[in-house]
């Protein structure tokens, strides 16, 4: 494949409220693109005309039903000498929207891509949920049907960073009690909704008060909730041991329980495991190791 020094394909943060938030960069973008992938076309016209741009270029749909389709054929563009934007809807392309696919095909034809840094509903959502932001991790919608939703809850029973998720609004009630239930009542989390719009909401409380709020109030709009990752048990070593223990002995894998215990404590998991040890030798042996 040749590569003219023009050709790239561009990823293009899109406001996801205001459209003040558009970047100059995403603005000479959507006028000067030779092809633009949007998620939903008309939502591209519709924030050119906002923001007063011409688009140009030729426009095209993909989405996460034809992107596979349509990524080769978009790095070919940018193979050949054009410059390809791909925009979702609001935000960035490829956090929970399309994009990946064809930035997976630009990466393995060696066709260089760009990003044209902006809105991010993940970011503003933890900036101002108050909830630690030294580390996270960004979960996307939680699934549909309970089963499986509360299965990917438990899951996150030891994540210790702030955890943000989509969720639509006719599902948050269900949401926040499932993982109030999954993560305790007491655990504090905040619900965003209509970032940088005109109603923009933030709400902050416990898993508990806000599955209450939801379902007084039944909000509206896109939403984000943050939620606090579990916070380190102040343990000390002996008192890790005895739980240890208690857990192998009910038939949990050594090395699973030091593993788990060793997160939640701050304790060395080395030191915890050789200690765990030490107290079983004067035990029976007959535990999971």
């Amino acid at each position: 494949m040749v590569l003219t020094s023009a050709g790239r394909v561009l990823l293009g943060a899109t406001p996801i409220g205001n459209p003040g938030d558009a970047s100059a960069r995403l603005r000479e973008a959507i006028a000067g693109a030779d092809v633009v992938a949007a998620e939903d076309t008309r939502r591209l016209r519709d924030l050119a005309s906002r923001l007063g741009i011409e688009v140009r270029g030729r426009v095209i749909a993909v989405h996460d039903h034809n992107e596979g389709e349509r990524a080769a054929d978009l790095v070919q563009v940018a193979a050949d000498g054009g410059v390809v934007l791909v925009v979702s809807d609001a935000g960035m392309p490829t956090v929970s929207d399309p994009g990946y696919r064809v930035v997976a095909e630009a990466v393995a034809a060696g066709v260089p891509v760009e990003v044209l840094p902006g809105p991010s509903a993940v970011l503003t959502a933890l900036a101002l949920s108050g909830l630690p932001t030294d580390r996270f991790c960004f979960e996307g919608f939680p699934p549909r049907k309970g089963g499986e939703r509360a299965r990917a809850f438990q899951a996150l029973v030891a994540e210790p960073r702030t955890m943000i998720f989509f969720e639509a609004p006719h599902r948050l009630e269900d949401t926040l009690v499932a993982m109030a239930h999954a993560w305790g009542d007491d655990r504090p989390a905040a619900v965003s909704r209509e970032l940088t719009k005109t109603y923009e909401e933030t709400r902050r409380g416990t898993l508990a008060e806000l599955a209450a709020w939801a379902q007084e109030t039944a909000p509206r709009g896109e939403i984000v909730v943050t939620v606090a990752g579990r916070p380190a048990d102040v343990v000390g070593e002996e008192a890790a041991v005895a739980e240890a223990l208690a857990r192998i002995s009910g038939g949990e894998r050594a090395k699973d329980v030091v593993a788990d215990l060793a997160s939640t404590t701050g304790l060395p998991r080395r030191d915890l495991y050789n200690a765990v040890l030490r107290a079983r030798s004067g035990t029976s042996g007959d535990a999971p190791a």
